[in-house]
């Protein structure tokens, strides 16, 4: 609407004032010049009066003073001369409307007496005929003897007044459209600047940072303009710069491993990163909740932790175990100033943690319980020798010989943890070589030819050599194969076989030991790479050599150094398979 705007606004302010301004002024002017028009008629009368006066004094005659009288009085007036014989003389006039004066009516209306009270009368009063107005003056005769009286119709004021008003009015019209004209363009003038600031304020509120407001004038309107240009500057510098902010601190948020949930004071979830909601997702799964990405809010188990930290004002440590796997959430406040605005949830899996600081007991555990059996037989066995249990020589070389052998695992045990630290630490060069594949293989198998007869196992190698040679430390990976077929062998019965795969090609070198022994259990095929971790003893078929139970975790991590992948199938008294895969091209 054109007067809700401020081109309307100030317009009609400005209007109205005028307006009001004309309307105060025409009423003066117009009483002024009523009252300017009557004060001059009566002069004029007056003067009349005053020149019939000096006719009176200087002549006697009658019919002079009635010729003089009519030829220096206006027009439009009359003249009443009463004499001191109460004889009345009128003038002719003009204007048919003025009646004739007469003594008595002189007297009725007491304009003698006011005469005699004062040097002269001016009053508007209705002629004898009572219908006419006008305007009369008096002043006595030089003799005091009579009176002189001028008269004329109110008519004549008001055709004065008439044209008067209508110059007025005209003026003040000329005065409201010129005021008009005036007002549209000093409002349009001022308003323009102002409306391109408007729109340069919608362009702001789009992100259009860079609209710039013209500068048209240097008055205080070129300064607001200039402070809004400036403003515009500062707002995309500072939207810039919390935008930089607001992205590297969602690029850290999401690239964190720990989860971390931002919430307000009524438990809506405002910020998350994919930790937190995998975290989230598990909480819902486990309490049979569907999960809604319209629905942020907190769910209902963590709602206490966060009354207690709003209510506490205070960090809040809690563990929840969902899935199998361990979470420890630290929820701390969030202030703003001195009012707690939310609070902010970090979410650490701690799965990994527990799994490793249960492994590094289990560790200690394992190497004392494999340390401690060849300790009581190395204590037992000696004590017999010290105190003479053992009487002949046979007895003494046989306990010795349980001592030898239990020496040698337990050199055996320590050597293969410090292989294994030295591994796991990085510690370990490997002295990588080209090797032709298929005479190391051959080389290898024959070692074992005279264990496999032994125990009634036919062993052998099969290959596929496309590529002749192959990369790799060749005493590392002898120690890998010499681990496995031992114990293919060792857990196989007579009559069983043992066979080695090769097969070498452009991209890699794969082999595989695969037996018919008694296979690994399904539950135990997870953790066979673990340090110390023996399946069931009883499917050994050799109890002489035990084992340390070091043996392919010291192979996995030679695989591994090679970036190569060993991997294991097995079925219960169907037999095991050990697959090795060394890529000829290795990622740094």
């Amino acid at each position: 609407m054109f007067w809700k705007s401020v081109v309307g606004k100030l317009a009609i302010t400005i209007l109205l004032l005028v307006s009001f301004v004309l309307f105060i002024l025409t009423i003066l002017l117009l009483q002024f010049f009523e009252n300017f028009h009557i004060e001059s008629a009566e002069s004029d009368m007056l003067q009349t009066a005053t020149k019939v006066s000096v006719l009176l004094e200087q002549h006697e005659s009658r019919d002079l003073i009635a010729e003089t009288t009519e030829r220096v009085k206006d027009p439009a007036s009359r003249v009443a001369i009463l004499y001191e014989d109460s004889d009345v003389w009128v003038s002719e006039g003009g204007d048919d409307n003025l009646s004739r004066l007469e003594e008595t009516w002189l007297q009725k209306e007491k304009l003698l007496e006011e005469l005699d009270n004062n040097n002269e009368i001016r009053k508007q009063m209705l002629l004898p005929d009572g219908n006419t107005e006008a305007m009369i003056v008096g002043i006595p005769t030089p003799d005091n003897q009579g009176a002189i009286f001028v008269y004329q119709s109110l008519d004549v004021i008001d055709q004065t007044k008439a044209e008067t008003t209508k110059i007025i009015f005209l003026a003040a019209g000329i005065a409201i459209i010129l005021t008009v004209i005036f007002a549209f363009f000093l409002s349009t003038r001022i308003t323009s600047p102002l409306i391109k600031m408007r729109e340069a304020a919608f362009d702001l509120t789009r992100g259009e940072f860079d609209t710039k407001v013209p500068i048209l004038t240097h008055d205080e309107i070129g300064e607001l303009a200039l402070a809004f240009n400036r403003m515009g500057r500062q707002l995309k510098f500072h939207i810039n710069a919390l935008r930089q902010e607001k992205e590297q601190l969602s690029s850290i948020v999401s690239s964190m491993a720990d989860g971390v949930i931002t919430l307000n004071r009524n438990g809506d979830m405002i910020v998350t990163n994919r930790p937190a909601e995998r975290f989230i997702e598990s909480l819902y799964y486990e309490n049979n909740r569907a999960v809604s990405s319209e629905d942020r809010k907190l769910p209902d188990e963590l709602n206490q932790i966060l009354l207690q930290v709003i209510e506490g004002e205070t960090e809040v440590l809690h563990e929840i175990s969902l899935q199998g796997r361990n979470w420890v959430m630290l929820m701390t406040p969030l202030y703003d100033q001195t009012f707690v605005r939310g609070a902010v949830a970090v979410i650490r899996d701690m799965t990994e943690e527990r799994r490793l600081d249960k492994l590094r007991k289990d560790f200690i555990a394992n190497v004392s319980h494999e340390l401690r059996t060849p300790i009581s037989m190395l204590q037992g066995y000696s004590e017999a020798i010290v105190d003479d249990i053992a009487e002949t020589k046979e007895q003494k070389n046989e306990l010795g010989q349980i001592i030898h052998e239990e020496s040698l695992r337990m050199g055996r045990l320590v050597n293969e943890l410090l292989d294994l630290a030295r591994m796991e630490a990085g510690h370990q060069q490997l002295q990588v070589e080209e090797i032709e594949v298929e005479p190391y293989l051959k080389r290898i198998v024959k070692k074992f030819s005279g264990l496999a007869t032994e125990g009634k196992i036919r062993i052998e190698l099969k290959h596929n050599i496309v590529k002749q040679t192959a990369r790799f430390d060749p005493d590392r990976m002898e120690q890998v194969l010499i681990n496995l077929i031992d114990n293919a062998i060792r857990h196989t019965c007579e009559e069983g076989h043992v066979t080695v795969y090769a097969s070498n090609d452009n991209s890699e070198l794969s082999i595989e030991i695969k037996d018919s022994g008694s296979g690994i259990p399904e539950d135990d095929l997870p953790f066979i790479f673990e340090r110390f971790y023996k399946a069931d003893k009883s499917r050994a078929r050799n109890d002489k050599k035990k084992g340390t139970g070091l043996g392919l975790a010291i192979a996995k991590n030679i695989i591994d150094s090679h970036h190569g992948i060993i991997t294991v199938k097995s079925k219960i008294n169907e037999g095991t398979s050990f697959t090795i895969r060394l890529p000829h091209k290795r990622s740094s």
